[in-house]
């Protein structure tokens, strides 16, 4: 029991620190174990949230953290939205859209991408649509609108589907929602296999695969996944899994290494303190 006690602390405290850290960052291709920072259900739990977000409300947050300059700018905008005719109504979305994405507000951003894909009901709007909700779902720290962001993400990756089955941005983005909280976890597993099998080196499905193998403890899954991303595009994510992993099995040199290839590519502070604690503690295990 204390064995087993000790294992999920560690994989806690790992996601924890992980989702921490890549708040400051826009890593793409990351499914964060959400459960664990913002109160979404856990893998495969089916969300009731309701389907709305105000995007007044969400605007008038977002504008609040930006430059005042920024914002008054972007209010411009959004008049310029209100007020256009049907024929330039996405124009003007699609503008809002960049110019939230250009100040890192992510949700926004997103709700105007979708409300283009509404309009437009085309593959590469919901494709665009799904990818900025994504997006927006790993980023937002708000956890009463983080799984109805989710939720909007697999709409639009559903829809996306529903165009063209075989589009393998569409089955990886739908894969991930479902397994990121949308119900029936293995269907999303499955899908994102298929897409695996068809698409070997596919960054975003590895890494899903690879993160749902760490929250359920399949960790020698998870090496095996985590060492073929890395060898196809190293990132501080994916080294970061890999040494939890690796962790996890006791095997703590190999854990070290993977911990300082983390920090190397992050250079991140925050990171670097927890790795330089967490270095000095395995190294006493050795």
């Amino acid at each position: 029991m204390n064995t087993i006690r000790s294992k999920q602390t560690i994989i806690i405290g790992a996601v924890v620190l992980l989702a921490v850290f890549l708040f400051t960052r826009d890593i793409k291709g990351l499914v964060k174990p959400k459960q664990a920072t913002t109160g979404v259900p856990a893998v495969g739990q089916l969300t009731s949230a309701g389907s709305t977000i105000n995007l007044t409300e969400v605007s008038t947050t977002a504008k609040n953290s930006i430059n005042a300059n920024l914002a008054a700018e972007i209010t411009t905008l959004e008049n310029a939205y209100n007020t256009a005719s049907d024929s330039e109504k996405n124009n003007a979305a699609k503008v809002l859209a960049e110019k939230w994405d250009d100040v890192e507000q992510t949700v926004p951003s997103a709700l105007y991408l979708e409300i283009i894909a509404g309009s437009e009901k085309s593959l590469n709007s919901w494709l665009a649509a799904g990818g900025r909700l994504m997006k927006a779902f790993d980023t937002t720290q708000d956890s009463l609108i983080s799984p109805v962001l989710l939720q909007k993400a697999n709409t639009a990756y559903t829809n996306a589907v529903a165009l063209d089955s075989t589009n393998l941005e569409a089955k990886t983005g739908l894969g991930i929602t479902i397994v990121d909280g949308m119900g029936a976890p293995m269907s999303g597993i499955a899908m994102l296999l298929d897409v695996v099998k068809k698409d070997p080196k596919n960054l975003k499905a590895n890494m899903s695969l690879g993160t749902f193998a760490i929250k359920s403890g399949q960790f020698d899954k998870a090496i095996t996944r985590f060492n073929d991303i890395i060898a196809t595009k190293p990132s501080p994510d994916a080294y970061f899994y890999l040494a939890t992993a690796y962790e996890n099995l006791g095997k703590n040199k190999e854990a070290v290494d993977a911990y300082l290839n983390s920090k190397k590519l992050a250079a991140n502070v925050t990171l670097s303190n927890f790795i330089d604690k967490k270095v000095k503690e395995l190294n006493t295990k050795n």
